[in-house]
Parts: structure tokens; C-alpha cells; sequence
């Protein structure tokens, strides 16, 4: 079967890079002189074009486009295979690397999800009497660096560029042809199988303004019934014909600019979630009168002073080219939702003002609370600050703390109650500036019972029997359910006992233990339980679900996005009590080295398999492990094997969805040399594979890391100090790391 899919992958891939070099019969040029773009000291080592490619379902979804750090507008390429079409989930970030046509420039998009939203309000350029279509280009002429995209599109001899601000794109088009150049706005543009409805726009030609909306209805937008996006648009020459065609459903606006030979048009567009009006605002605001250039030098700017936040020293500059990637890739969301004049739309789809904050959205809460997030309690306490605020708000106005929060809604993405963790992680580790108490009430309340469908699925049997049967009607995830369930209880009683409620911590302590329910003594893996306290009649460990997705043979019903090898570590809440349950530490470890030496044969592999997957965000911890149970120096042998087999330069780069950047955290954390045990304010102590940083703490502190002696063979740690005095724990704390001063590990050959 996986032979099967791989050659009909490598088929569709090949039918598509045939036809890559000729399109109407018009050679593609390799040989366009592209503009260079000066680059700055940490922003010339991002390579956005990492984890664009690769096997579908197994690549990064990111895309190159031009965007600001954690901003809402990501204005980038539309690809697609041979005649606009959408095949195997390739481009779920509205970009793919093994297309090589290009629909337009949409004005966002989601970043490494799975997920298929925004590509609102898409640009397309055309010449002549010609409608605007598919478009060929080759990756030879085609540029991206932080804040700015560029390609050639040699069918009609025009260079496209493009730059943003946090809700506006600003569009250039260079023309070399004489004909009539175009530009066309496709106000119903969606993302994948989607569709708009309520499409409408209008042209003032006394301000020549023309603004614009639509009602969208994407795969995560659709799911609480459609986010109105609105743009306001305005450009820098004469428009020689403008005519507005479709209806609510597929309405486009055509500009004909006549001749422009040589003379780049400028498309300005303002995006908000609120108004026409807010759109505008936001556009007069961030950009103004500003050229091209001014603003795409202010977004460079940007993302220099972010990305300069870390500063490593290595002589290797493929591990400086993988880690700012990484690192900018961790602050292209959560989203700015947050208009001009400080108003946002709500999950009441009601506007609203957020004050003191920003409000922001599209937050991968199911996986990002599993690292990225504890980045930013490190460098950017003010994002994660305005999250905090940003779910409180949300919970408000929609009745539960999302999980997956998604523009102005519920994308109901994953199941359980993800933000649990990074609230009580983020109380923990000293943010106190939101509404903790309301948020605190919110978690109880969707443990202790259902809320409003977007809260626990099958809680009431979860609290009846002290985990989720798997013989119930409609009963699917039975085991994973019960292992997050319970970990999202044990961030209720971390929080509870921060907040001083004794008996609180003592009822949500108790239901921490409830995984312990769903572990089999027998064969000692966590197995689907049927209400009569039975275990299920076989386990299958190697059976993923992926296999279940393709042939629905039920071998993994109980579990998540994976295996029963791969959800047996993830009581990361008690990891002691877990490691208790396996009978011995030595037994532990023998099979969580077997687990990952099991990991498959390649990065971005076809056939993931049951093994070690660190794309696979509820094992992504799982090379940490080995120091709980005595044995550092194999968290330090699988932690570098890692770093250097499963992160790359290459355009499938990633070993799976980045979802939000949190592939990517993973390798900024662990070439640093700690990382995040989520939920805690605690960092296991790894094995960094740079040789300094220099880490600029959100508080004011600068935590420099050395490592004496590191080097691809030198691996296992021969002591760790942190001013001076030797760590012995396998932890350090949030405490520790944000007074800063000077971390010191002194790297051996030898365990």
C-alpha cells in the first residue's frame, strides 16, 4: 500500500514539473534578473522556502510569504498544480514547491496546519484583452526574504513583488510588455474546497477607493459560520478601465492600467475583520503614503530586531540557516486581529476593544502549548501576554477557552481543552496581568461538564468511569482522549494550587491520575477500555491511525493522529508515576530506545511509521524522556540525532506540519540546549548544538549559553553551570533562566 501511494505521489509530481517548463506554448525564462534584496545580520540566514516541499502530508505546510512578525496579513503565492487544481493536500498554506503555477497573491493564510483558510482577496496580473488565469513561473526567478516575496512570471512579462504590514499588502507589478496591463482582484477568493458568499464591491472614483467584502466560508472559517473579511485598496496610477463582474459568489474587479511598460503600479490593500471603514484605517495607518520600498524596508526592520532576540554563534552555517528559520517561523502566528482604533471582531461576531492588549487570533493551541509558547514566556512576554488575554475574551464572548481559535471563531480543531496548559504554565511562571479567575472558572467547567459542543466530547463518561470508554456509540479517540483529558486536569491543579484552592487541587489531582485508567498492566501500553472495565480484545502497537485514514479497518480507534507506540509516553504531567507503571526504569528506557531507533528510515518520510516522529506533537518530548529514568545520556545521543537527521535546509526541511511553528520551537529549544516540559516552569537540560547564544529574556536579562567543546561528536554533556554553580538536576526553571547571567555546558565524546 505505501509503495501504491508513493508511486502515484511521484506520478501526480512528475505530470506536474513536465508541463512546469511550457505553458501555451511559451518557453518559461530561467534566466530573469532578479532584484536583490539586502538582507540583515540575523535575517539573511532565513530560508522560507524550507518545508514548502516533500511528501504532502508529511511536509512543513509554511509557506515564503511576505509578512510581519505575529501579524494577520501574510501576502504570498497561491500555487497549484496544471489548471488551478488542488491535489493531495498540497498546499494547505496556499503554497507548495512542486507546483509551479501560481493562481495569484492572497492576502493570508494559516502557517503549517493541515488547514485550508484565509487566501483572501486574491491579486492577479494579466495583459491585453486576456482574463486573468494560471499562471507558470520556475523557482529560478523567485525571491523570499523576511517581509518580502518576489517572482517573474515570464507568460506575460511582468515582475511581481510583494511586502506587508500587520494588516496591509502592498502589491508591485512591473510590467515589460506594451499591452494593457491588468491587475485582478478576486473578491470571492478562497483557500482549497471552499466558497464565499455576500460578495460585493465598490469603486469611488473621487477618491479612487475601492473597497470591498465577502462572507468566507473555509475549512475552519466554515465551521462557525463564516468570517467576513473586508480590504480597502488603493493604487499609484491612473486607472485607464475599471469594470466589476460576478455575483455574491464570484465577483472580481478588473483594473486596466493601458501601457505602464517599465513603470511599476503599486496596489495598496488594507484588510479587517470588522469594516470597510476599520480597512482603510488600518491601511492610512501602517502604510499611508509610503512607497513599496519604505514599506518593505520597515518590515526587514522588523523581523531583524525579532529575529536578533537569539543571537548564536556556530560555525556551521546550515545550523544557522535551519535555526533563524526556525526562529521566524515561531513568530509568524498567533495573528493581529486588532484594527487601528483598537477593535476586533469577537467570537459574538460582535465588535469589541481590546485595551492594554492586542487581540489576537489563530493560535495551534493543541500543539503550540507543547513548546512555542513557552518560547515566548522567554523573549516575547508581550504576545504571550496579549494570547492570554486574547482566550479570556474569547471564552467571554463564545462560552468555552477555545483550542483552536481560528479568526473570529471555534475552528473545533483537536479535542480537549489545550489552553488549559499554557494558561496554568503561563500563571506559574509569573503572567498575572489578564483575568485569571475567569479563566480558571472556564477550565473547571469544561472538566466538570460539557460547554457549548466545543468543549470535552464524552466528558460525562470521562468523569463516570475515570477515563472514555471505547465501546460507546460514537466513541473514537478513546485513549488519547483520556491522556490529554487528564493532563488538562493536572494544569487545573497546578493552577489551582497557585491560586490557593486547597481542596480544588486536591479534586483535579485525583483526575490527573485518571490516564493510569487506560494503561494495561498485561502488555503495558495505554489500551482502549470498554465501559465494563474490560480492555479491548487486541492492540495493534504498530498501527497508526494514518493507515486506518486510507483503509478503515478500526486498528486504531482509540487513538489520535498516530499509534499506541506513540501516544505510550505522553503523561507528561506525571512522568514519574508513568515510568512507575512500565515496572523499572531499565525496562522503560529498553523500550523507549526501541521506540526511537524504530523512527523511519528518512526525514519527511512517506510511511511515517509507529516509531519516533517528532512531527508527531504528542510524542515530540519523547527523546527527553531517557533523563527522567537515569539516563541524560541518551536524552543527549537522540536530542542531536534529531537536530541532525530530522531538521534540514531542503525544501522538506521539516519532519512534518510545523503547525504554528512548533516543529520549529523544537529546534530553536534544543539547540540551545533545553527544552520546555509543558505546563511546568520546568526545562529539561539536552544537548545544544550551537556553540554560544546569546538570548535577549522578555524581563530586560541576557542569558548566554556556552558550550565548551560541542561539536557533531562531542554530544554527551560532562557537566552543566549556571553561574558558575553546577546544575545536577536534569531541570533548570523559568526562574533561573529569566534572572539570565551564564550558562555553561562542557561538551565530551564519551558519555
Amino acid at each position: 500500500m505505501i509503495q501504491i501511494l508513493k508511486t502515484l505521489v511521484i506520478m501526480f509530481l512528475s505530470v506536474e514539473m513536465a508541463f512546469s517548463g511550457m505553458i501555451n506554448g511559451i518557453t518559461v525564462k530561467t534566466d530573469y534578473d532578479m532584484p536583490e534584496i539586502e538582507t540583515g545580520e540575523y535575517s539573511q540566514y532565513v530560508d522560507s522556502f524550507i518545508g514548502t516541499g516533500g511528501i504532502p502530508w508529511t511536509c512543513g505546510m509554511v509557506n515564503p510569504a511576505a509578512c510581519t512578525p505575529f501579524g494577520l496579513v501574510r501576502l504570498g503565492a497561491d500555487t497549484s498544480f496544471i489548471g488551478g487544481a488542488y491535489i493531495l493536500k498540497t498546499n494547505t498554506s496556499g503554497y507548495y514547491y512542486e507546483h509551479h503555477h501560481i493562481q495569484g497573491f492572497s492576502h493570508s493564510r494559516l502557517s503549517g496546519t493541515g488547514a485550508e483558510d484565509y487566501e483572501m482577496f486574491r491579486v492577479t496580473p494579466a495583459i491585453g484583452n486576456k482574463k486573468a488565469g494560471v499562471l507558470a513561473f520556475s523557482h529560478e526567478n523567485e525571491t523570499a526574504v523576511p517581509g518580502y516575496y518576489a517572482v517573474y512570471l515570464p507568460t506575460i512579462d511582468c515582475l511581481a513583488e510583494l511586502t506587508s504590514t500587520a494588516h496591509a499588502g502592498v502589491h508591485r507589478y512591473t510590467f515589460g510588455t506594451s499591452k494593457d496591463a491588468r491587475l485582478s482582484l478576486d473578491v470571492s477568493s478562497f483557500a482549497g474546497n471552499s466558497r464565499v458568499e455576500n460578495s460585493v464591491a465598490e469603486y469611488d472614483e473621487t477618491t479612487g477607493i475601492l473597497t470591498g467584502s465577502c462572507l468566507l466560508h473555509a475549512q475552519f472559517s466554515g465551521r462557525y459560520e463564516g468570517l467576513p473579511v473586508y480590504f480597502a485598496a488603493k493604487v499609484n496610477k491612473e486607472i485607464k478601465e475599471i469594470s466589476i463582474n460576478g455575483d455574491a459568489t464570484d465577483l472580481k474587479v478588473d483594473m486596466n492600467f493601458g501601457d505602464i511598460r517599465d513603470d511599476a503600479v503599486e496596489l495598496k490593500v488594507g484588510i479587517s475583520f470588522v469594516s470597510n471603514e476599520n480597512a482603510l484605517l488600518n491601511l492610512e495607518t501602517e502604510v499611508g503614503e509610503k512607497n513599496f520600498d519604505e514599506v518593505r524596508a520597515e518590515a526587514q526592520a522588523q523581523w531583524e530586531d525579532e529575529l536578533s532576540l537569539i543571537k548564536i554563534a556556530s560555525d556551521d552555517e546550515e545550523i544557522k540557516t535551519i535555526f533563524y528559520t526556525a526562529l521566524y517561523r515561531t513568530m509568524v502566528m498567533p495573528s493581529d486581529l486588532t484594527d487601528a482604533n483598537g477593535e476586533y471582531l469577537g467570537f459574538d461576531k460582535e465588535v469589541h476593544t481590546a485595551e492594554g492588549y492586542t487581540y489576537r487570533s489563530d493560535m495551534s493551541l493543541w500543539d503550540t502549548v507543547r513548546n512555542t509558547h513557552s518560547l515566548y514566556t522567554l523573549i516575547e512576554a508581550e504576545v504571550q501576554n496579549d494570547c492570554l488575554n486574547s482566550l479570556v475574551e474569547m471564552a467571554k464572548a463564545g462560552g468555552a477557552l477555545p483550542r483552536w481559535p481560528q479568526g473570529a471563531g471555534y475552528s473545533g480543531s483537536m479535542f480537549g481543552d489545550s489552553a488549559n496548559i499554557m494558561i496554568a504554565e503561563s500563571y506559574i511562571k509569573g503572567f498575572t496581568d489578564f483575568d485569571v479567575q475567569t479563566a480558571y472558572e472556564y477550565m473547571k467547567k469544561s472538566s466538570d461538564g460539557s460547554v457549548n459542543n466545543v468543549g470535552r466530547e464524552f466528558v460525562d463518561e470521562y468523569n463516570e468511569y475515570g477515563y472514555v470508554p471505547d465501546d460507546i456509540d460514537t466513541t473514537d479517540k478513546s485513549v488519547s482522549r483520556t491522556l490529554e483529558y487528564s493532563w488538562e486536569d493536572g494544569a487545573i491543579a497546578t493552577l489551582a494550587t497557585a491560586l490557593g484552592y486547597t481542596e480544588d487541587a486536591e479534586k483535579y489531582g485525583e483526575k490527573a491520575m485518571n490516564y493510569k485508567n487506560v494503561f494495561n498492566p498485561a502488555n503495558k501500553y495505554f489500551h482502549p477500555r470498554n465501559a465494563d472495565g474490560s480492555f479491548t480484545k487486541m492492540l495493534v502497537p504498530d498501527a497508526t491511525s494514518f493507515y486506518d485514514d486510507i483503509i478503515p479497518l478500526g486498528l486504531t480507534k482509540g487513538f489520535c493522529e498516530g499509534s499506541a507506540r506513540q501516544w505510550r509516553w505522553s503523561a507528561t504531567h506525571d512522568i514519574e508515576g508513568m515510568i512507575e507503571l512500565f515496572g523499572s526504569d531499565e525496562y522503560f528506557v529498553s523500550e523507549l530506545e526501541a521506540f526511537m531507533e524504530d523512527a523511519a528510515p528518512e526525514r519527511a518520510y512517506l510511511d511515517p511509521g509507529s516509531g519516533f516522529w517528532v512531527g508527531n506533537q504528542h510524542d515530540i518530548h519523547t527523546p527527553y524522556l531517557f533523563s527522567d529514568a537515569g539516563r541524560s545520556d541518551l536524552t543527549e545521543k537522540w536530542v542531536r540525532w534529531t537536530l541532525a537527521e530530522r531538521f534540514s535546509t531542503d525544501i522538506n526541511g521539516l519532519d512534518g506540519n510545523d503547525d504554528g511553528g512548533t516543529l520549529s520551537a523544537w529546534y530553536v529549544f534544543s539547540s540551545m540546549g533545553f527544552y520546555p516540559l509543558a505546563g511546568t516552569d520546568k526545562y529539561w537540560i539536552g544537548s545544544p548544538n550551537v556553540d554560544a547564544a546569546e538570548i535577549t529574556l522578555s524581563n530586560g536579562n541576557t542569558l548566554s549559553v556556552t558550550a565548551i567543546n560541542q561539536s557533531a561528536k562531542n554530544i554527551y554533556v560532562k557537566s552543566v553551570t549556571l553561574n558558575g554553580v553546577e546544575i545536577t538536576d536534569n531541570y533548570l526553571t523559568h526562574a533561573q533562566l529569566m534572572a539570565g547571567g551564564d550558562l555553561v555546558f562542557t561538551m565530551s565524546a564519551n558519555p
